[in-house]
């Protein structure tokens, strides 16, 4: 399917990796944080230990901007802890490749959510770097229009329908 993102931006995912505490889990990974452009790592680089902790660069991912969804970045930016979604999702167990896939990024509060409702995917958030605020923000101011809200009215319904009384019932009994 083709994008419709008047804006991409490139970023790189940092996920930690750390032991469990379960007898049925040997680590427990999350999302920590992501990179604004491209670092030149390859996919799944350690890059730090503390503990038993490791941090690994997952690899590249790109925020998508579209400007029908300027209200959500909106409510964002303007939550007081702005954040962008990341999405893994796992591999088969018996794969000899990493444990996760990069499935998205997304900075779509509504869309971030909306993935955590389902299947398998580790979804988490992220602090969004500063660098990202910025772009966010001129791709709103460039393309925000501010959208009047319709109520839906309900239908009123088949008037012959069983059960159904219509408004000139009154006289005919």
């Amino acid at each position: 399917m083709r994008s419709t993102a008047l804006t991409r931006i490139a970023v790189g995912v940092v996920i930690e990796r750390c032991k469990a505490k379960s007898p049925w889990l040997d680590f427990l990974w999350r999302p920590i944080s992501v990179l604004v452009g491209t670092p030149s790592a390859t996919p799944w680089t350690q890059i730090g230990q503390e503990g038993d902790a490791t941090t690994f660069y997952a690899g590249e991912a790109a925020i998508e901007l579209h400007r029908t969804e300027t209200a959500n970045y909106r409510d964002n930016l303007s939550s007081g802890t702005p954040a962008l979604w990341v999405v893994l999702r796992p591999r088969p167990t018996n794969s000899s490749r990493p444990a996760f896939n990069i499935l998205m990024v997304t900075a779509d509060p509504s869309e971030g959510e909306a993935l955590t409702d389902a299947g398998n995917d580790l979804v988490a958030t992220v602090p969004m770097p500063a660098s990202i605020i910025e772009t966010i923000e001129l791709f709103i101011a460039e393309h925000h229009v501010e959208r009047p809200f319709n109520k839906r009215q309900r239908d009123r319904g088949e008037p012959r329908v069983p059960g159904h009384r219509s408004e000139n019932t009154e006289n005919s009994k």
